[in-house]
């Protein structure tokens, strides 16, 4: 793909809420990247980030799509602007990088693949999670064998709902809202990376609760109505033949549950949390299994792998850099579109699986990334990785 640069990915953030303190910490200690622009709605938003990082200027979004002084743009917007904003973006000629999830709709995400394509140009997309120690060391586990051959897996996702905590936690029960797009693409995103693209789902959802009541901020007390399931469970037939289980739930008080767990021919193991970086990778072996009768204690079989591989220290927006070192390396950037739509097609097919009661066949497909073979620190610079 085209858009080589020399030096660091020049860096326009294009949204300025939450998350965006999350990147701004990774984008200042990281070599391959420097903000130069940041647009947002609010100009004492866009300011406040463009603060922090040092040359950087405020812009309105079309200027910052003009400016020569930006390779990238970074969008950190709604997931209802996700598309509009890359859209514009590759038309100006810049590559993109953007929060998850890739668009609200595949069809929508199929665009922006298609005008990348067309343009020469790349477009990366969270989570980036999967590239931390967590993930790459399960999957460099996996990758040499040590538990046979992956048969199956198990994730899930369950909390008592975010309207406890959330000040305006309405839209997480309206349509585009749900456990399974709002947390899904973490666990997902980590199947595929340990197993491979799906081919087939099946679903199922439910809807315990009609009404939501507020516990916090300045609408607490406050009830609003549930438009959608709450709750959702899938089959995943991913193409290697293993079959993953998904379980993301809104309505789950508490739970003794595994984050991730992968099973295999030789053995088990277990995943940290997908939503973070690092963990402990966890590994259970056949061959030191207690025999039957010797009441061993199975979890004293559990041995830890270790730190093997992934980015060090890893925070929002190292898929960014990992894009600006693919860019430099010819070589695929891991957090792709690819991989962003297949991962929107899955949740997409288990919803439709689910509101037809039927087995659904994805659309899409996308190759397995490559792993990041090794503990690799990048604020050290630019290694290959």
């Amino acid at each position: 793909m085209g858009g080589a640069v020399s030096g660091p990915l020049r860096v326009g953030v294009v949204g300025a809420g939450v998350i965006s303190a999350q990147y701004s910490a990774s984008l200042a200690r990281l070599p391959q990247l420097r903000v130069s622009a940041v647009s947002d709605l609010s100009t004492e938003r866009a300011a406040a980030l463009a603060a922090e990082h040092e040359g950087a200027r405020v812009l309105p979004l079309e200027e910052l799509l003009a400016a020569e002084d930006v390779d990238v743009v970074l969008n950190l917007t709604l997931p209802r602007t996700h598309a509009d904003i890359a859209l514009q973006a590759l038309a100006a000629g810049k590559h993109v990088y953007g929060e998850k999830p890739l668009a609200m709709h595949v069809d929508e995400g199929r665009e922006v693949v298609k005008a990348a394509a067309a343009a020469g140009l790349r477009v990366g997309c969270a989570p980036d999670t999967v590239l931390g120690t967590g993930v790459q060391t399960a999957r460099a586990v996996l990758d040499a064998g040590e538990i046979g051959v992956a048969h199956s897996a198990t994730a899930f996702m369950t909390t008592p709902g975010h309207e406890r905590w959330h000040p305006s936690p309405d839209f997480y029960y309206q349509p585009g809202g749900g456990p399974l797009l709002d947390m899904g693409p973490y666990y997902i995103t980590s199947l595929v990376h340990l197993l491979g693209p799906v081919q087939r789902v099946v679903g199922v959802s439910w809807r315990p609760q009609q009404q939501r009541t507020i516990g916090a901020g300045p609408r607490a007390g406050q009830s609003f109505d549930v438009t959608i399931d709450s709750s959702v469970a899938g089959v995943l037939v991913h193409a290697s033949g293993a079959v993953s289980t998904l379980v993301m739930s809104f309505d789950t008080w508490a739970a003794r549950l595994p984050r991730i767990e992968v099973h295999g021919t030789a053995g088990s193991l277990s995943v940290p949390d997908p939503n973070h970086f690092e963990g402990c990778v966890q590994v259970y072996s056949a061959a030191s299994a207690p025999a039957p009768g010797e009441g061993a204690d199975e979890a004293g079989n559990w041995k830890d792998a270790g730190v093997r591989a992934g980015y060090v220290g890893a925070g929002r927006g190292y898929g960014l850099a990992d894009l600006a070192l693919a860019l430099g390396q010819g070589r695929a950037h891991r957090a792709s579109d690819e991989v962003a739509l297949h991962v929107l097609d899955v949740m997409e097919c288990v919803q439709r699986a689910a509101d037809t009661r039927s087995s659904v066949e994805l659309s899409t497909t996308c190759r397995r990334p490559e792993p990041i073979a090794a503990p690799v620190d990048l604020t050290a610079g630019a290694p290959t990785a």
